[in-house]
């Protein structure tokens, strides 16, 4: 039996599917002993719409897991996504008492803490207090203050909070599933975790995780998250369309579109066919062309609001090393492509980097997420502590090095 302090454990709650990861963490590696995936019930766009079903989806999921690796780990990790995620500029100024006194933790943390004091609804709940830079004096740009000398010391942070109806149906679904939860890691800045290099986020790049219900995106430079948002579209709505198109069912369409679509309706000659089988047991061959062509509009649309929200922001320019695609839906043949036709910059395929042990299953683009929970994120010096629920679990939260804010 290992030792519970050497172990790490992640929750992935997505649309489509959920995943569960164990792993040992040695020698600042992670060797994954543990995988557990389950078709997701319950769950809709990030969010929960079925509790009893969704907590037996996780249930599933983390028993496979842990039977797999061999141990019961004693927290895990979760991933909060969903449109019901905000995310909001805020900064504080605090002064330095004495001109030749040096900058502390503390007043950092006292910084930090007079951004946060603002109205919050009573429906919100901070998730991650998000240090994007500071300013000593008129010096700005600075990442840390401590043991610096100053008089006036600004804080940037970039709050992100999420609708407290929406954590507790969490906290309700994980509790079923005999869950203790630890941290809960903004989806993400997980998954850029694991599949983004340094160098990426120094020298800027857009990130789009494309699940099932949603994409995530977020764009990093000079080595912080600038922006991020969320796009209520993903895999999907492509298989949807399949399925009407094809006037067949969504079991069928999700599969014909793994195996024979693609993004660019240019793929595939007039006399590739592949075979439909209706709702009735019927059987039709009809071209790739055609499926093709039901798949590129929905993908196109997809990428041009990106796009759009990109320019609006004006961050393009600063994307010197492109964009990376991340998530199942990445793995559609064409997207690539596609994709630096539309950003007109140049585009990869992300996965995750840095693991041992099982990486030849959790490498794939559709684990980014699960494995960026398992990596854990940097926290910052000090956060305010959270509440226990009545339900008997506290929430934990990590505070993040990178800095995350919404499209405008």
């Amino acid at each position: 039996m290992k030792r519970r302090n050497e172990l790490r454990a992640a929750v992935d709650m997505g649309t489509t599917k959920v995943s569960a990861l164990v792993a040992e963490h040695e020698d600042e590696r992670l060797r994954v002993i543990g995988v557990g995936t389950a078709p997701a019930t319950g769950m809709r766009q990030g969010v929960v719409v079925d509790i009893e079903r969704a907590a037996a989806a996780v249930e599933r999921a983390v028993r496979e897991a842990e039977r797999m690796a061999g141990v019961t780990p004693g927290v895990w990790s979760v991933g909060v996504a969903g449109e019901h995620v905000r995310s909001m500029n805020s900064r504080g100024v605090v002064a330095i008492d004495g001109i030749e006194e040096e900058i502390t933790h503390a007043d950092v943390a006292r910084a930090v803490g007079a951004a946060r004091r603002f109205v919050l609804p009573p429906d919100r709940e901070i998730l991650h207090t998000l240090p994007q830079e500071y300013i000593v004096d008129r010096q700005s740009g600075i990442r840390q203050p401590a043991g610096m000398y100053g008089t006036r010391l600004e804080a940037r942070v970039h709050v992100v909070t999420a609708s407290r109806p929406a954590l507790d149906n969490v906290a309700k679904v994980l509790e079923l599933a005999d869950v203790t939860p630890g941290d809960l890691v903004l989806e993400p800045l997980a998954s850029g975790t694991a599949v983004l290099s340094e160098e990426e986020r120094e020298g800027g790049v857009a990130m789009l995780d494309i699940g099932g219900g949603t994409t995530d995106v977020v764009v990093y430079r000079d080595g912080a998250v600038v922006a991020s948002g969320v796009i209520a579209l993903g895999g999907s709505d492509i298989t949807n369309d399949v399925a009407y198109g094809l006037r067949t069912t969504v079991t069928q369409a999700e599969r014909i579109k793994v195996r024979y679509g693609c993004a660019l309706s240019v793929d595939g000659g007039p006399d590739e066919m592949f075979a439909v089988e209706t709702p009735g047991g019927r059987r039709r061959f009809l071209p790739r062309q055609l499926l093709s062509g039901i798949i590129e509009p929905r993908v196109a649309e997809l990428l041009e609001l990106v796009d759009a929200q990109l320019e609006a922001g004006d961050l393009k320019r600063s994307l010197a090393c492109g964009v990376v695609l991340t998530g199942g839906t990445s793995m559609l043949r064409g997207i690539r492509e596609l994709a630096e036709q539309v950003f007109d910059l140049p585009t990869r395929i992300g996965r995750p980097v840095g693991i041992d042990g099982l990486c030849e299953v959790v490498g794939h683009p559709r684990f980014a997420t699960a494995v960026g929970l398992l990596s854990g994120a940097p926290a910052e010096a000090a956060l305010a502590p959270h509440r226990a629920r009545s339900r008997g679990w506290v929430r934990s939260f990590d505070q993040l090095k990178r800095a995350i804010a919404s499209f405008i």
